[in-house]
């Protein structure tokens, strides 16, 4: 397996807050890594430097084997294969959902209309949401929302998807369609960090699970290791605060 993603000692702060410190972090490809920990521990803003959304204070983020540097790389070149799914969907409002998906490959890639249509439709398909093509983002549900959400990063054929709490802003009912559709992604080998507190989904789904607290890594294992044998006592504290 190759490495898709590296970063040593990343810092970052917001003003007077540090937010991450010192952060060692890798992921493989084909590798699914859940970051968990309570809100305010530095996973989003973790996620977003990845992205390079957040620039980094200080630290070193390769991609792929090469560093990138954020003052002389394109950054849009760099993102077009990162895919991103927020918490929130940022669908076009005024656009179809098949104009949403496709929009991306058009105006960056320079796909003509009718293979960035094809791709649309198989995402669709994919995502259990074929019959939505021509429907307005104001017709669908949250669930479906984001799962046309997830269609349109895949749209950009990313080599790593980043999800930031996907599920944190839907009804309880709709959480487990995007869960399903994230599992299948993970089935298919596609490289991801998703930020979740999903705790049944890391289980299930992680092949490493990272849990952060104060803007550090505190502890990091198979969702067995984590979930069954933490060896770190804020790592319990935690997690017996899920449970409770």
């Amino acid at each position: 397996m190759s490495q898709i993603i590296n970063v040593e000692k990343l810092n970052k702060s917001f003003g007077d807050l540090h937010v991450l410190k010192d952060i060692d972090f890798e992921v493989q490809e084909g590798e699914v890594v859940v970051l968990i920990g309570a809100s305010g521990s530095g996973k989003s803003t973790l996620l977003r430097c990845l992205n390079f959304l957040e620039m980094k204070d200080s630290g070193d983020i390769s991609l792929h084997g090469s560093l990138v540097d954020s003052r002389k790389d394109k950054l849009n070149e760099v993102r077009q294969n990162i895919g991103m799914v927020f918490q929130h969907f940022h669908l076009f409002p005024h656009k179809t959902v098949l104009e949403n998906i496709m929009e991306a490959p058009v105006q960056v890639k320079k796909l003509n209309k009718k293979q960035a249509k094809e791709t649309a439709e198989d995402l669709l398909n994919k995502v259990g949401l074929e019959d939505k093509g021509n429907v307005f983002p104001s017709r669908l549900s949250g669930g479906q929302k984001q799962r046309v959400a997830i269609a349109r990063a895949l749209a950009m054929n990313p080599s790593i998807m980043l999800f930031d709490e996907p599920t944190s802003a839907l009804d309880p009912e709709l959480v487990g369609e995007v869960l399903h559709t994230m599992k299948t992604l993970a089935k298919e080998g596609m490289t991801m960090v998703v930020v979740t507190h999903e705790m049944r989904f890391a289980k299930e789904v992680a092949d490493r699970v990272v849990y952060m607290h104060d803007g550090r890594v505190v502890e990091e294992g198979t969702p067995e290791e984590i979930f069954e044998n933490p060896k770190e006592e804020r790592t319990k504290q935690f997690l017996q605060s899920m449970y409770v």
